[in-house]
Order: C-alpha cells, then sequence, then structure tokens
C-alpha cells in the first residue's frame, strides 16, 4: 500500500458539489485514492509539506491534438481560417508515425502536468497507412510521464476526391476503421475504477466522415460501452457546407445518426443556436470550450454562459496545439474568464465557475464525475499545489478559489500529484529527464517537419 500525505495545507479548494474551501488542512491518500481530508494525520510513505500551499483538484483537459505539438507556430498558417489552416497542415500530418505521436505526446503531456493538468482527453484522428500502432505509442508515452489519458480512435473516411479536406493517404473506408476501432478498444480500454487510460470513438467532422461512419461508429461505441466525440458547429465555414451539402443544420444532422446524448461530447460548439442549445441540456449532450484556439482561426465566441445557466455539462479544451499554440490549461482557463467578461459582461461566469469547468466540468464530459475533478474522499487523489508566497501571487490569495481565472499563473505549479504520485515537484517532471526529452523531441520535430 503506498501512503501520501500533505500536512498543513493553508487553503484547499475542493470544488465539490458545495462548493468546500478547507483551511489548514491534511490531505491523506491511500493507494491512490483520497482517504481523508481534515486534522487527521495518518503515517504516510511520503509527507509534503503545504506550508502556504494552495490546494487544488488536477485539471482535466477535455479536447487535445497531441500530435500538433511538432507543427506548431509554423508561419504559413498564422493568418487561416480553419479550412485553409487544415488543408495546408494535412500535407504535413499526413507523414506522423509512431515516434512522432510517442514523443509529441509526452512533450504535451508534460507541459500539460507542469501547469495542474492531470488527465487529458487527445482526439487523433489522423492514422495514416503503415504508420505503426499509434495509440500504443500514446499509452507507452502516458505511462512514462505519469498522466491520466483518454485515448480517441478518431477517424476519416472523405478525402479531397470525396469532397473532404484531407489527402487520401490519412482517410479509411468505414470497415477498416470499424474494425481497428474494435481492437482499439479491446486492448486500450480499461473501464475500471480509477482506471489510468480510457478510449473513446472520435471521427473528426461531419466534413471530413461519411454519415455512415458517424452512425456506425455510434453503434459501436455503445456497444462496447465507450464515449463518442467530434468537432461540430466550430465555423461557420461548417454551417455553410452542411446547409449546402446535406441541407441540414450541424446538429440536426448529428442527432439523425444518433449523436446525441449523456455519452457523446462535442469540440467547441460555437454556433448553435438559441434553439438547439435546450437540446444539448435536456439530452445531456456535453461541450469542450476552446476559448484559444477559437480565437486564433478567428472561429467565433461559444455561448457558454447560456450553456452553464441551462445546465449543459461544459468542459475546457486546449485543443490543437498547432492552434492554441500551446499546451497549458490553467492558460486557457484565465482566457476563458476574461474572454466571457469581454463578450457577457456581469453574465459571464466567474473565475472560481471557470475553475469548476477546468475540473468537474471536464470529468462530465469524460463521463468519470464520480472519480476525477474534486477533492473529495474516495475520489483519485489527483491534485497541484501552488505556493502562496509567489511574488507574482502577493496580495492577490485573499480569494483562492478565483485567483487562478482572474490573476493567473507565471510559471509552472509547485506540485502535481496524479494518482497518488508526485509527477511534478518544485515544477519540474520527476519521471523524465525534461533536457533530454526536448533534446530528443526537437530533433524529431525538425526531421518530421522536413520530410
Amino acid at each position: 500500500m503506498s501512503r501520501l500525505l500533505v500536512r498543513n495545507i493553508e487553503t484547499l479548494v475542493s470544488c465539490d458539489a458545495r462548493d468546500s474551501v478547507y483551511e489548514q488542512v491534511n490531505l491523506y491518500c491511500e493507494d491512490g485514492l483520497i482517504r481523508s481530508i481534515g486534522p487527521a494525520e495518518p503515517e504516510a510513505d511520503e509527507v509534503i509539506d503545504g506550508t502556504d500551499m494552495l490546494c487544488y483538484p488536477g485539471l482535466v483537459n477535455a479536447h487535445h491534438h497531441l500530435y500538433q505539438i511538432f507543427s506548431r507556430n509554423l508561419p504559413q498558417v498564422q493568418n487561416m481560417e480553419l479550412f485553409d489552416w487544415l488543408r495546408t497542415l494535412y500535407e504535413i500530418w499526413k507523414n506522423v508515425d509512431a515516434d512522432v505521436i510517442g514523443l509529441s505526446t509526452m512533450v504535451g503531456l508534460g507541459e500539460l502536468m507542469k501547469n495542474g493538468c492531470t488527465t487529458v482527453f487527445d482526439h487523433n484522428y489522423v492514422f495514416p497507412a503503415g504508420a505503426g500502432d499509434l495509440m500504443g505509442a500514446q499509452v507507452q508515452a502516458a505511462e512514462r510521464v505519469g498522466a491520466r489519458m483518454h485515448l480517441s480512435r478518431g477517424s476519416m473516411d472523405l478525402s479531397k476526391k470525396d469532397g473532404g479536406l484531407p489527402p487520401d493517404s490519412v482517410v479509411q473506408d468505414v470497415d477498416q476503421i470499424l474494425a481497428d476501432s474494435v481492437e482499439c478498444i479491446q486492448r486500450y480500454h480499461d473501464a475500471s475504477f480509477q482506471s489510468m487510460h480510457r478510449v473513446a470513438l472520435a471521427p473528426c467532422s461531419p466534413f471530413s466522415v461519411s454519415a455512415e461512419l458517424l452512425r456506425q461508429s455510434a453503434i459501436l461505441a455503445r456497444e462496447y460501452g465507450v464515449r463518442l466525440h467530434t468537432h461540430l458547429c466550430e465555423t461557420k465555414d461548417e454551417e455553410t457546407y452542411m446547409l449546402e451539402s446535406r441541407g441540414i443544420r450541424p446538429l440536426a444532422y448529428m442527432e439523425e445518426l444518433g449523436w446525441i446524448g449523456p455519452d457523446v461530447w462535442y469540440a467547441h460548439g460555437i454556433h448553435f443556436n438559441a434553439d438547439e442549445l435546450p437540446l444539448l441540456a435536456r439530452t445531456g449532450t456535453g461541450i469542450c470550450h476552446c476559448p484559444i484556439s477559437n480565437m486564433k482561426l478567428s472561429s467565433g465566441v461559444a455561448r457558454i454562459p447560456e450553456m452553464l445557466e441551462m445546465g449543459i455539462p461544459v468542459g475546457l479544451g486546449v485543443d490543437g496545439s498547432a492552434s492554441n499554440d500551446g499546451s497549458n490549461l490553467l492558460e486557457e482557463l484565465r482566457v476563458a474568464f476574461l474572454l466571457h467578461r469581454l463578450n457577457s459582461s456581469d453574465v459571464a461566469p466567474s473565475a472560481y465557475q471557470m475553475l469548476k469547468v477546468a475540473t468537474m466540468g471536464g470529468a462530465l464530459v469524460l463521463g468519470r464525475a464520480d472519480e476525477i475533478g474534486s477533492l473529495e474522499p474516495g475520489k483519485c487523489a489527483d491534485f497541484f499545489l501552488v505556493d502562496s508566497r509567489r511574488l507574482e501571487l502577493v496580495g492577490a490569495c485573499v480569494d483562492p478559489s478565483a485567483v487562478l481565472g482572474t490573476v493567473g499563473l507565471k510559471g509552472a505549479v509547485d506540485l502535481t500529484v496524479v494518482n497518488g504520485e508526485v509527477t511534478v515537484r518544485d515544477g519540474r517532471l520527476t519521471r523524465v529527464d525534461e533536457r533530454a526529452l526536448a533534446d530528443e523531441a526537437n530533433k524529431k520535430a525538425m526531421s518530421y517537419l522536413e520530410g
């Protein structure tokens, strides 16, 4: 049995249903689960001094594209919107292989964990022929850095010749996709409580996959008890494409194909109209909000205040590292708070509400609200600590529940714990040599881009 005790935490923000905030408290964990929050001070294998520390639940990143780490900050795409951006970058992404996926996943997960993120959903939908076991490479990468990870068997079956955006080399036929989806679920999906990796089925988007692939993926996902994810209502171009090619709005199209319900969550969800939001609320269909990517690609502002008011499950995501161009969910949290203050004034979510979107919201859309997203006995020991004595936080910690949204954090967190294990200590990864990883990843990135 492994035992971890964090003593004398100055403030613990639980993000539980009661919005409990604890002062001068101990946090005790056994075998990766929280056992107590309070004055008790059991014996432990590792004792961490939490004096002057602020403690928060681990952030949950509900939408990312980790393979894009190696194609961020490219000058040729900086002023493009989504469709042109995708057409340009697919010519690079068609060359991904297991080495690219493995190293980019380690880099992205490491950057996320250094900024308080403990659970990551990665939406990979680029599976070139002969690229190797891409999902296996991601599982190994997550195990090396210690992250809790949700993988996707993403897919595309409409290439340029079919009216889609990607090149022929990264699309597959429906039968091939479904067969590989079954194999991936059987090999990598762990549905047990406290599991470290799960699988979702995630066709890319309505403009790069066929109706048949969407329909069959929904049937298969429910047969195997896994979740469904795709991009939806990200841009007006997508809306126009769907109206012209299908004669129907994107959400109505997805509803016809079985893509609605509490086991479904969409990335972005910017361009829903007022008549569509009640359907999301009534069915428990979730949304992952990706504000920085939405701004970078000039896609628009999602109706997050209305969604939260209506009870629609909303999580927070970094989105692709080539449309962000970073992997920092703490930054996303603050930007989301400020964006909606600008756009919605006094009806915008508070800074604390955005923290809950980044924690319990993400847990809800991933189907793990009973395991992660808040600090409570019986839940997974996923959390991070920030020293309140930092120069950048002087005078700012009068409201620890809000400070991550209002002031934000400059630099890495002091400590990140995933499943009861310290994965970041003093702002540095504990399981890997950061410099060696960066050097290896940079070399691979350069050869990949040159190729």
